[in-house]
């Protein structure tokens, strides 16, 4: 592996969740190697499923989640709680200082409510603070990140797609990876596309090519691309993914850059 010292940002999506302790394994030979990771995480199964206990139904709109008063409880809930909780507890019982923290927390993570369309309790990022994360990789921490920030009346829901794209911006990462459960970006024949250029990534995106919830992750990669990262989205239960990008090496998933 590369022993830059610019920090990487790896966002685990929920639905990667279940290959997390391949992905956390990883995270620590990235540590050893000299790399700043920095985990963000979602963790929207959890919310659906217990949405589905309180006899709710979730609401998509471009790959976003309408957020009204009472899943925004059950999202900070799943997010800041269950799930961060359970990924630091899994790093530091595997010897890998790891430290928990949301956006809201200090206010180093700050938005604004999304009002086109509405989707209630729901933000767009307007500022990220690195000096929390920076204390943190100083301190020889791994920060894991919930994607709950604080807006101007109260808590918002944001993408977790967004907010590791922001990070990203925010610290000057070098790579940004996407863990997720498909193989990468797909053409309008479902062929997996190795490499994209940002232009091309927006001509997909504004004809449709990309659609749903790879909306929100292709912007996430353009936004850091635009601030001189590399962006990958790769599948993420195939094992050393991170490893893999790291090194620059050919590997699964669609790697986005200028």
């Amino acid at each position: 592996m590369a022993t830059t010292r610019r920090p990487v940002v790896i966002k685990l999506g929920g639905a990667a969740l279940p290959h997390r302790e391949a992905v956390l394994r990883d995270l620590a030979a990235a540590r050893a190697a000299g790399l700043e990771p920095i985990l963000v995480h979602g963790g929207g199964p959890v919310i659906t499923d217990w949405l589905k206990r309180i006899g709710k139904q979730a609401t998509f709109v471009d790959g976003l989640r309408v957020t009204d008063a009472e899943t925004l409880e059950v999202a900070t809930m799943a997010l800041a709680g269950k799930v961060n909780k359970e990924l630091v507890a899994t790093l530091v019982l595997a010897g890998t200082p790891a430290f928990g923290l949301a956006g809201a927390d200090g206010g180093w993570i700050r938005a604004r409510r999304i009002t086109e369309p509405d989707l209630g309790f729901v933000g767009e990022v307007t500022s990220v603070d690195p000096a929390p994360v920076h204390a943190l990789i100083a301190a020889g921490y791994i920060p894991v990140v919930a994607p709950i920030a604080l807006g101007d009346d109260g808590l918002l829901n944001i993408n977790a797609d967004t907010v590791a794209g922001e990070i990203a911006r925010a610290v000057g990462a070098a790579l940004l990876i996407f863990l997720t459960d498909v193989p990468g970006v797909k053409d309008g024949t479902g062929t997996v596309v190795p490499v994209l250029s940002a232009a091309d990534a927006r001509a997909m995106r504004d004809s449709g090519t990309i659609a749903g919830g790879m909306i929100p992750k292709v912007q996430a990669c353009l936004r850091a691309v635009e601030a001189g990262a590399r962006a990958v989205i790769a599948d993420g239960g195939d094992p050393g993914a991170i490893g893999i990008h790291v090194r620059g090496d050919a590997g699964n998933g669609t790697t986005i850059e200028r």
